[in-house]
């Protein structure tokens, strides 16, 4: 949707941007890429969010992806390519970025309307969940996959995932399964659900708002959205078995639980739940467990420090390989067959989850952190 009066954008950039008004519609164009974050595209979010910040004249940002995919996540392959070639700080980095952009949606002064009609995964997640207004359709696919990459839910997701009803978050932090938009919706991830046909007259009506009031922005977003109905087979359904399941101290106790519910009866759902946790990597398993249970007692900005400190270890690859060893097998070489190492639950003791948690003893690592960013001058972004 663009009016006749918009600001001609560069169809090359992978930031698509118009000016609608008192609104500045923001599309993601990696469409090859399923627009995964690299550093280019969350670098050109970071300045522009943090330019309309500070311009009156914007009283709303509208982010969506071009293409099939809202966005599939971050662009972890070329971490990974990185880390082979020695330079696991340039992965650090962009993890960095990334979340420091996380901190900055969640911290925004100004309504974000992100509009997720198609894949939304991983890094999809961190640039959307956390802002305000978030529409789902009926092409909506939410996952946070990381546990079968050898990473864990990061990007803010400790705080958005421990946050769903009962224990919700930690059944699709550790099987990373996914959610359709009706789902999205039902569990809070999504704060409305719009069908996709309706989205374009949904951006036309919010772009004529001259107002940053957040119950403006709802009253019209509240006009163009409709209850979704839940599949018979949606995981939403078992909250019950989940909460019973998922709420145990430990992974091994939680699969324990989930295997007494099969032997019970047989049930399609309970064994593929099994299967996704038997087939992630089991170090992803202990450290994403505790990560979201910490995150139910932080803030946005613990959580993404806390985060910062896990993935600089996965990167480092002191404990584990596990992160290299799974983009190999899903994204790079694609034989979906990882060999995780150590292998079992049994093998990981809680000295060697702990060293995730900790400060890294490196000189040149330095902690995230999270500026002011109501007071962060735009001439500051190189710098973070």
């Amino acid at each position: 949707m663009a009016s006749q009066n918009s600001t001609p954008r560069d169809d090359d950039s992978v930031v698509l941007v118009e000016e609608e008004f008192c609104s500045r519609i923001l599309t993601l164009n990696r469409t090859r890429q399923l627009n995964a974050l690299n550093y280019e595209m969350i670098s050109r979010l970071l300045e522009l969010f943090l330019t309309y910040e500070g311009d009156a004249n914007v009283k709303l940002v509208i982010l969506k992806g071009k293409g099939r995919a809202f966005c599939a996540g971050g662009d972890v392959a070329a971490v990974v390519r990185d880390i082979n070639e020695g330079n696991w700080r340039i992965g650090a980095n962009f993890f960095r970025k990334e979340f420091t952009l996380n901190y900055l949606l969640a911290t925004y002064s100004k309504p974000q309307v992100s509009l997720l009609n198609g894949i939304v995964m991983g890094g999809g997640a961190g640039a959307s969940i956390h802002g305000r207004f978030r529409v789902a359709t009926e092409n909506s696919l939410f996952a946070m996959p990381e546990t079968a990459l050898g990473l864990f839910p990061d990007v803010g997701a400790s705080y958005y995932l421990s946050r769903l009803p009962g224990f919700f978050g930690e059944y699709v932090g550790l099987t990373g399964t996914r959610l359709d938009g009706a789902e999205m919706l039902a569990c809070g991830l999504a704060t409305h659900f719009v069908p996709s046909m309706s989205l374009s007259l949904l951006e036309a009506a919010l772009c004529k708002v001259d107002s940053s009031e957040c119950a403006t922005i709802q009253v019209i977003l509240d006009q163009y959205s409709q209850q979704a109905a839940l599949k018979e087979k949606s995981a939403y359904h078992r909250m019950d078995v989940i909460d019973k399941c998922f709420s145990r101290r430990t992974v091994e106790d939680i699969l324990s639980a989930l295997e007494e519910e099969a032997a019970k009866r047989a049930d399609a759902w309970l064994s593929t739940t099994i299967q996704s946790l038997k087939k992630a990597s089991p170090m992803s398993l202990k450290i994403s467990l505790r990560s979201i249970r910490e995150g139910r007692l932080q803030g946005v900005g613990q959580c993404l420090v806390r985060e910062y400190r896990m993935v600089s270890h996965v990167l480092r690859g002191e404990v584990s390989k596990d992160f290299r060893e799974g983009c190999r097998a899903i994204l790079l070489d694609k034989d979906r067959n990882p060999k995780w190492e150590p292998s079992t639950l049994e093998l990981i003791n809680d000295h060697m989850v702990e060293q995730y948690f900790s400060k890294l003893d490196d000189e040149e690592w330095e902690e995230l952190k999270l500026p002011a960013i109501s007071n962060l001058p735009v001439t500051a972004i190189a710098k973070l």
